[in-house]
Parts: C-alpha cells; structure tokens; sequence
C-alpha cells in the first residue's frame, strides 16, 4: 500500500521535533508521572534503541503539538483511536482504505483551516474596537495631542535639537507594547540604539518622529491603520493600535543634502 504522505520517515521525524520543541519547553514542568516512570524504566543503549525511540518519540512529540491546535480550536481529538490507528498503520491492517483517509484528512485540514480564519477574523474585529475605545480614552488626558491624520502623541521629554525630514535617516532608541502592556520589541532590551531611514518605516513613525527635536522622548499611540494594519505579525495581531516610547537620539541627513 503506498504511503498517504511521502515524507521520508527521518525527514518527518526530525520536522516533528524541531515543530514541537516551543511546546515542550512550556509543557515541561508538566509532565506526568505516568510519562516520568516510562522515561525512568526505559533502557536505550545501543545505537538503534535510540534511532527506533527517537522516530517514535518525535512523531509523538509532533502529534501532541498537532493536537493541542486542535483543541484549542475547538475540535475534540480522540488520541486513544490516534494510538491505534498509528498502531494499525504500523502493523498493515488499516481499517479505512486510503482513499477514505485521504478524503477524511483533506475535510480535516479545510475544517482546521475555517476554524483558523474565523477565528482570525474575530480577534482582529475585537483587536480593532478595543483599539479605538483605548484611542478615545488616551485622547483625552492631559498632555496628549491628536493629529488630523489620528496619531496621538505625548512630550515625556523635550529636545532642543533639529526635527528630521522623512529623507532622513535618524537614531533611536524605542520601547513598543499593545495597548494591554504587552512589549513586543525594545531597543532598551537589545542596548543598543538603531538607525533607519525615516521614509521606510509604518506611517505612524514616520509622521511622529518628524515632530520631534533631537534629544527628546516621546510617547505615540498609533491607531492600527498607522501601524500594521489588517497584517498579523505574530507578535503583533491584525488591527493592533500600538504604543511607543521613542527617544530620539541623533539625524543622518542624505548625502546629497550634506553636499
């Protein structure tokens, strides 16, 4: 019978552990004693011991992972029937023909992949409404100024040096959450400043850091369609209004200009 996927059996095993070690890390302090006195009792010695352990421990391992985004999604798993369908695969006697769990999994695969984009699609509809009520709410404390095009920004400190045009290329150091706190990326983190040419970063940078003098530190709130967008980044989910510390540290006018 031929096999339903073609990866060979090394290629998938060693895609499964490096799919599945993010999981693992975080499931670690978790694990039973069940699996603790398994690991304990297990002797693997000679170099197939451990090649036969390694494939079945990282299917099993890739599984969970697979498993898990199932669940989360909504959609029950039945691993006992997992162990013996993996069972029955190993010993020939599968009791669906392929072309039935191939027809299964392909119904499978578009049901996770609905269930992905529904669920997309309502975090960042919900994303996008508690950005705008956190706009209103931030627009009205002392200090903050709105612009026409919806940026809001914040003097933490004033500079007294020159103001960037957007041909600029211009130093900073920067600090950027959600608006729930969540950091997303820092400067201060990494300690070390970055350079980047004003005209080539979101909309929301690149008019605020034209308003600010060298040695200043502002903060901007910055309305998703001046960041990001319907864009999911990961770290950044689509529809995300964005804050940002930024402190500007010096300007690298363009050659030409210098000329």
């Amino acid at each position: 019978m031929k096999a339903i996927y073609k990866f060979s059996l090394v290629a998938l095993a060693v895609a499964g552990l490096a799919g599945c070690n993010q999981e693992q890390a975080k499931d670690a302090p978790a694990q039973t004693a069940q699996t603790e006195q398994a690991a304990a009792t297990t002797t693997l010695t000679t170099p197939e011991q451990k090649e036969s352990y390694s494939i079945g421990a990282s299917f099993g391992a890739y599984m969970q992972s697979q498993i898990a985004e199932q669940e989360k999604l909504g959609m029950p798993v039945d691993r006992a029937l997992i162990i013996e369908g993996f069972t029955d695969g190993l010993d020939n006697k599968m009791q669906l023909s392929e072309e039935d769990m191939q027809t299964v999994l392909q119904g499978l695969d578009k049901k996770l992949n609905d269930k992905r984009v529904a669920q997309a699609q309502e975090l960042a509809t919900k994303t996008l409404e508690e950005g705008k009520k956190f706009l209103e709410e931030n627009a009205k404390k002392e200090g903050v100024t709105t612009t026409d095009s919806g940026l809001q920004y914040e003097v933490i400190t004033a500079g007294t040096g020159d103001k960037p045009a957007a041909t600029d290329t211009v130093e900073v150091n920067y600090r950027g959450t959600l608006i729930d706190g969540t950091e997303f990326d820092s400067s201060y983190k990494r300690g070390e400043s970055i350079k980047f040419p004003l005209n080539r970063v979101i909309p929301g940078w690149t008019e605020g850091v034209q308003l600010m003098p060298v040695g200043s530190k502002y903060k901007f709130v910055i309305p998703s369609e001046l960041a990001y967008g319907e864009r999911d980044t990961g770290t950044i989910p689509a529809n995300s209004t964005l804050v940002f510390e930024v402190e500007l540290l010096g300007i690298d006018q363009p050659a030409e200009a210098a000329q």
